[in-house]
């Protein structure tokens, strides 16, 4: 596994589910070599995101886990605990999602491990900070969507609080974790330093609903209420056409204004209402009622045709099964297709970002349970009657196929 602007680092990764998953994907994806340490259960994600031919690898879990090797370590053994750091004297990064305090029953806190491995890099990801009264309780994305506004939004918009249907913050807050890792290497290149970062879910949730929605609660005294009125009116959702749907995003004086008259109303852009963006700001359902009546006439088709030509910003809406035949992602390369030992013909998804540099030079599907911990344990030095040992004691598995 070589390749791309990390290549040569090493993290290890005792995460599991989406959020920590999702750090240590984006750092895989950019050449390091992620070694996934599983307890003998193995991540709940191998079977909690749907069904597989082995009953190892879900969909869902093989998306946030190609271009890793999967270690199995029991960490209430003293030798999987001795493995571990044997291990980590060899890594740039330690990457987990359990709660500080059963890190700490396993000496893998974090000032253990900083005061033990001086340039290691130590990312914990949490559902609270440690500084708060809400440390140490337990978090997963729907309890943090509901915490920090998310929900209350779509109360705003739906009349009751609604949670968005999909781990949106496990998804954002594992790129934070991602974001907050380069810069501590980054920090290591020059000072050769190692830290420990400390990720938590609530206020990261807080912050992404807060900047977007805090608006006119900002100042003191409040100017008027919180939330962007154009993002929180009912009517801020995609479009009806004659035949199906369409998202429409014009903003700009001169994008409403293309609007008006691709809809056969260019005289609205003197009306006092819609003239102007703060006009159209303060008259936002007036705004998207226009859009909707003037949108019905035609097939998606043809307004995305006439509104590309206008330069308005649209789209078509998809499904997600028309999403996997989007043309311009066949064209980016977006999905390839493996033949998988055990799962058959599986669709993977590109990293969506490029590097003139280049990624990696490999790119592998997620791993088995326990499939590289024989070669692993091997790399750190244990000689094979060690690792048979560790087998035969429930230390590790090995789960070559």
């Amino acid at each position: 596994m070589s390749g791309g602007p990390l290549a040569g680092i090493r993290v290890v990764d005792l995460t599991t589910v989406v959020v920590g998953p999702t750090a240590t994907l984006f750092l895989s994806d950019y050449g390091a070599e992620v070694i996934k340490v599983e307890s003998p259960g193995g991540d709940i994600l191998r079977s909690l995101g749907g069904r597989s031919k082995s009953g190892q690898l879900s969909g869902k879990f093989t998306h946030f886990n190609r271009n890793k090797r999967s270690l199995v370590l029991d960490l209430k053994q003293e030798k999987a605990k001795q493995a571990l750091h044997r291990l980590l004297e060899t890594a740039d990064v330690f990457v987990a999602n359990i709660r500080p305090s059963a890190l700490d029953r396993l000496g893998l806190g974090t000032d253990a491990l900083r005061a033990r491995h001086k340039r290691l890099i130590v990312c914990n990801l949490m559902g609270f900070g440690t500084g708060g009264r809400y440390a140490g309780q337990p978090a997963y994305d729907s309890i943090i969507q509901g915490m920090s506004g998310v929900a209350a939004c779509n109360a705003r918009v739906f009349g009751e609080p609604k949670f968005v249907p999909m781990v949106m913050m496990d998804h954002a807050v594992g790129l934070i974790a991602t974001q907050c890792i380069l810069a501590a290497l980054f920090h290591r290149e020059r000072t050769g330093e190692g830290q420990s970062i400390e990720v938590p879910m609530f206020e990261n949730a807080s912050a992404f609903v807060l900047c977007e929605h805090l608006g006119d609660q900002s100042f003191v005294p409040p100017l008027g209420e919180w939330g962007d009125r154009r993002v929180l009116d009912p009517l801020a959702q995609p479009i009806q056409t004659k035949d199906g749907w369409i998202c429409i995003s014009a903003n700009t004086d001169g994008q409403a204004f293309a609007l008006f008259a691709a809809i056969g109303q260019p005289e609205l852009k003197n009306d006092p209402r819609f003239n102007s963006v703060k006009a159209r700001y303060a008259h936002v359902k007036e705004y998207f009622t226009v859009r909707r009546e003037g949108l019905r006439a035609k097939t998606t088709a043809e307004w995305l045709e006439i509104l590309q030509k206008a330069d308005v910003p649209a789209g078509r809406v998809h499904t997600i099964d028309s999403l996997t035949e989007d043309e311009h992602l066949a064209d980016v390369g977006f999905f390839r297709r493996i033949e998988h030992p055990t799962e058959g013909v599986k669709i993977e998804i590109n990293n969506p970002n490029k590097f003139s540099a280049g990624l990696r030079d490999e790119q592998t599907p997620a791993p088995f349970l326990g499939g590289q911990s024989v070669e692993i344990l091997s790399e750190l030095g244990y000689a094979q009657g060690e690792i048979d040992e560790m087998v035969k004691g429930n230390v590790t598995i090995d789960g070559r196929r």
